[in-house]
């Protein structure tokens, strides 16, 4: 057990795989009690054994994050639980492709709720707990490389990403101005090995889908030639949510071996 975050208490949303796990089990491997919150039960119940089995300290709250009722609920307990909140991690995303024409507005909205609404209700209800302490915080939002730059086939996702890029430099200044203490940055995978990539099918054999081959796509878009890991991506979140990054808000944490400048 490390102690980097060591007395903190963080709040993972879609933390029960992929990306999420892997940032609740370092910032738990560091000494922080960690809330999981997702809609996978199973995976998220599995994800504290994890973490308690390793030595860490964590919770599972079914939490719907497009919610504002589930997002009071969340913050009520952790209030009550806890007494204080350090470190939120908006990380819960979901990804639907498709061409701009033929994408329906239901998808259009599920997809903004999530990966945009989502987030300004986490950052809305989660600031005036970090304020009760009066030792700052730090919150992490969940972006992407699709935040930084287009796809021909994620219009919707990269308007998300990218609302959610500059909603956070917004934010940013806000605490900034209230001076409060609280960070506010984002952070932007690049190609990980993650359950996102099985909802971004490309044609298999006649008739079948398959994801797409990570490893065949990192070796010939990744300046670097390899896919990333959610251990890559948490290794930053964690450098966001402790005291080495105290000088930094509003910033943007690009991890992608590479691909945004190519």
């Amino acid at each position: 057990m490390g102690g980097r975050v060591a007395g903190k208490v963080a709040l993972v949303t879609g933390g029960a795989s992929g990306i999420g796990r892997g940032c609740a089990e370092k910032l738990a491997a560091e000494g922080a009690i960690v809330v999981i919150t997702d809609l996978q039960d199973a995976k998220g119940a599995e994800t504290v054994a994890a973490i308690e089995k390793a030595g860490g300290k964590s919770e599972f709250l079914r939490h719907d994050a497009t919610s504002e009722a589930d997002w009071e609920s969340v913050i009520g307990q952790i209030k009550a639980r806890h007494g204080r909140l350090d470190i939120l991690v908006n990380n819960a995303g979901i990804a639907i492709p498709g061409s701009v024409t033929e994408m329906s507005l239901a998808d259009w909205r599920k997809q903004t709720a999530v990966n945009l609404d989502g987030v300004f209700l986490g950052t809305k209800h989660s600031i005036p707990l970090m304020r009760q302490s009066g030792d700052g915080g730090s919150i992490v939002n969940m972006s992407s490389v699709a935040g930084l730059k287009g796809s021909a086939i994620l219009a919707g996702y990269c308007a998300t990403k990218g609302g959610v890029r500059l909603f956070t430099k917004a934010v940013a200044m806000e605490c900034s101005n209230a001076k409060d203490g609280i960070r506010v940055n984002s952070v932007h995978p690049g190609i990980i090995e993650t359950p996102i990539w099985l909802s971004i099918l490309t044609p298999g054999d006649p008739g079948t889908n398959a994801p797409p081959d990570l490893d065949a796509m990192s070796t010939t878009a990744v300046p670097l030639g390899v896919k990333g890991y959610p251990e890559d991506i948490a290794n930053g979140v964690l450098w966001l949510a402790s005291e080495e990054s105290r000088y930094v808000t509003g910033a943007e944490l690009v991890i992608d071996g590479g691909l945004s400048v190519r």
